[in-house]
């Protein structure tokens, strides 16, 4: 049992000060609940931290900042009758929990630990009702990670900032996302198109009009690489004679839904659906997880969020079944639900991310969710309904049409029984339905069109298409994703261009040189085998130790290697094309940590630098002497506003397009959907659609 105390009331530790409310509420007067506000112990920042001769032991600190805040949690516990340590359940807050159990001198032996997977009274009161000892086989698998990471990235750091600039870090799970940026980089680069044709036909029969497409000879599949082979089809097509459709093949199909989310396939359907960046996803997810105040106090709403299982426990399993009874009939709800398997390397600890409660629908909560907690809660909970529903039923079509040993080939599909999509379609198929087509029916070729195409090189990674890849590759875990697209961005290593992820030059020659001297770090299977190996620590099965010296022996090799051999790399400004307007020297672009700007190429002598600045060629809408120029907002957002700042105040979230609305004189702005660009009125009274192709 936990240390008995004088004083009444128990102590709770969690991490936030938000969750802390919501589990004080939950347990009641006899209970105080503060917050750690995170970690508060870490390796220093000044120094490596790690004793590489004494068994990698890792030398802790008091986090800068975080005084007050131990000073608190010691004034609390000797106040406090028992002591409880319900940070998050995964290896971070295993880990807070036993820096704090060593802070406040608690025994570790102590049932102190509890955990649960979502902040719901029921949830919490069961959690608190079995304390368990703090898991020192999950703490050494974050301590083996926090030591490699360190090693790793307080090793080569210095060495890049050395040889190529200050201010560069390198790390593992980052250098091989780089590398998988640069990677799909060179395939674009190197992307060698193919030549292609198409056949399209339009059909009909009788007053009823289809589509086909050729598909080969005598039934047999031939691809068109050139339009030679084109016009060798339509010579043998005599456009006076009927079609024959000599096969027709029906069946019903059946589209399972999809697994409820993970971590990896939340930010992926939110970047996707949502356009959320990783880090806004999993910061709205967090809020959803510790509680929203729903007018009579505060509850979770969401499960816990950084998870790579699939698995759903029995009793939502059940609620779902409920709820979908009830809300669309018994014909939608799953007589026995789909069991979703988990990937290979997936770590079964915590459910698969889901609402608290299946009755708590999107729409009875909304009016108190900010827009992007109800937008991300309505795909959560969604996406998890469907997964207990029916499977969606389609009629399918597909038919033969031959003339003179030239088929064409055509297809259509037919909703029948909407299940689970009446809830989430993450496909969205569209019905397309064909006349009544039986074998030997004759039908009439209205025209043809004869098309060239060319193959498409792969498309550059967004940033949920590189966490699918980290995730497929073994790379990383549900907590590091969003943190390791972070830090590329902001080391300027990769830069977004709309949604696509672009490697900056620095980044190239970043990868160069970690490529050619530190093989290992940018070797997928490698740290695929070493996320393995951290999950065999995590179960007991490894010795962190052992983990941590045979990744780093050889690693400490390569260092001195490199040290000697990587030659310092001479990143060449670019000219700017104007001089400086205080000692009139030329002026160069340069690479700052937040990308290029302008500075006089007699630096350090003359410290004169200019942002880069984006006109987008309209005059200022508001005081019309100014130019309209791109900016970016602290987080990164772009936005538009006027080259006179401050003298001129303007800004938009939307780019003005130089003209006004014809009905009230508002400029008009541009924004981009998925036909194109929409001109629109900001007000709202006026709207251009893009013209269809």
């Amino acid at each position: 049992m936990p240390t008995k105390r004088k004083n009444k009331k128990n102590l709770v530790i969690v991490e936030s000060p938000h969750k802390a409310k919501t589990i004080e509420k939950y347990l009641g007067r006899n209970y105080h609940v503060i917050a750690s506000k995170g970690h508060i112990r870490d390796l220093p920042k000044s120094q490596m931290g790690v004793d590489v001769e004494h068994d990698y032991e890792p030398k802790y600190i008091s986090i800068r900042g975080k005084g007050d805040t131990i000073k608190e949690l010691k004034s609390e516990a000797k106040k406090a009758k028992y002591v409880y340590l319900a940070s998050d359940p995964d290896r971070e807050g295993e880990a807070i929990a036993w820096h704090v159990a060593h802070a406040l001198n608690l025994d570790p032996k102590e049932h102190n630990r509890v955990a649960f997977n979502e902040i719901t009274k029921d949830a919490v009161k069961n959690a608190f009702k079995n304390p368990r000892t703090i898991d020192m086989d999950i703490v050494d698998a974050q301590q083996a990670r926090r030591v490699l990471d360190r090693l790793v990235g307080y090793s080569i750091s210095p060495i890049l900032w050395q040889k190529v600039k200050k201010g560069l870090s390198a790390g593992r799970v980052q250098s091989i996302a780089l590398k998988l940026v640069i990677d799909r980089e060179n395939e674009i680069k190197n992307f060698k198109p193919e030549e292609y044709w198409t056949i399209d036909a339009d059909f009909e029969k009788g007053k009823e009009k289809f589509k086909g497409a050729f598909y080969g000879i005598k039934g047999k599949k031939q691809d068109l690489p050139n339009n030679e082979a084109v016009q060798d089809i339509l010579k043998q097509i005599d456009k006076r004679k009927n079609f024959e459709v000599t096969k027709v093949v029906k069946k019903e199909r059946r589209r399972q839904p999809a697994a409820p989310f993970t971590t990896s396939t939340m930010q992926q359907e939110a970047n996707k659906r949502l356009g959320y960046r990783t880090r806004r996803t999993m910061r709205i997810a967090q809020s959803l997880y510790e509680g929203v105040n729903l007018g009579k106090g505060s509850v979770g709403l969401i499960t816990y969020m950084r998870t790579d299982s699939k698995r759903i426990a029995n009793v939502a399993k059940h609620e779902a079944s409920k709820f979908i009874h009830e809300e669309y009939g018994a014909n939608y709800a799953a007589i026995k639900p789909q069991h979703f398997k988990n990937d290979a390397d997936a770590q079964d600890a915590h459910e698969a991310i889901r609402p608290t409660s299946a009755f708590r629908t999107p729409a009875s909560v909304k009016e108190y969710l900010t827009t992007e907690e109800y937008r991300l809660y309505t795909l959560i909970w969604s996406r998890f309904i469907a997964s207990q529903m029916t499977p969606a039923v389609y009629d399918t079509v597909r038919a033969d049409i031959e003339q003179n040993d030239v088929t064409f080939r055509t297809t259509g599909s037919k909703l029948k029984f909407a299940g689970f999509t009446k809830v989430y379609d993450n496909q969205k198929e569209k019905n397309n339905e064909l006349p009544e087509l039986n074998e030997g029916d004759k039908v009439k070729l209205k025209k043809t069109d004869d098309r060239q195409h060319f193959t498409q090189p792969p498309a550059r990674y967004t940033e949920a298409s590189l966490v699918r890849a980290l995730e497929e590759n073994g790379v990383g875990r549900p907590s590091t994703y969003a943190p390791t697209i972070d830090t590329i961005q902001k080391r300027y290593y990769v830069k977004l261009e709309g949604r696509s992820i672009v490697p900056t030059e620095l980044g190239e020659i970043v990868d160069k040189l970690i490529e050619e001297f530190f093989p290992d770090i940018v070797n997928v299977d490698f740290t695929a085998q070493l996320e393995d190996d951290l999950d065999g620590v995590e179960v007991g099965k490894k010795n962190w130790i052992k983990v941590v010296d045979e990744y780093y022996k050889p690693f400490s090799k390569e260092l001195d290697k490199a040290d000697q051999q990587i030659e310092k790399v001479q990143i060449k400004d670019e000219p700017a094309g104007f001089n400086c307007d205080i000692c009139g020297a030329p002026m160069v672009i340069k690479m700052g940590r937040y990308g290029k700007f302008y500075a006089c190429s007699r630096f350090p002598d003359c410290r004169n630098t200019k942002p880069i600045v984006k006109k987008v060629g309209v005059t200022c809408p508001k005081c019309g002497k100014g130019e309209v120029i791109e900016k970016k907002s602290k987080r990164n957002r772009k936005f538009y506003g006027c080259s006179r700042y401050p003298d001129c105040d303007f800004v938009s979230w939307d780019q003005p397009i130089g003209r006004n609305c014809p009905n009230d004189g508002h400029f008009l702005v541009q924004k981009k959907n998925k036909k194109g660009l929409v001109i629109l009125c900001p007000n709202g009274d006026y709207r251009e659609e893009p013209e269809e192709n």
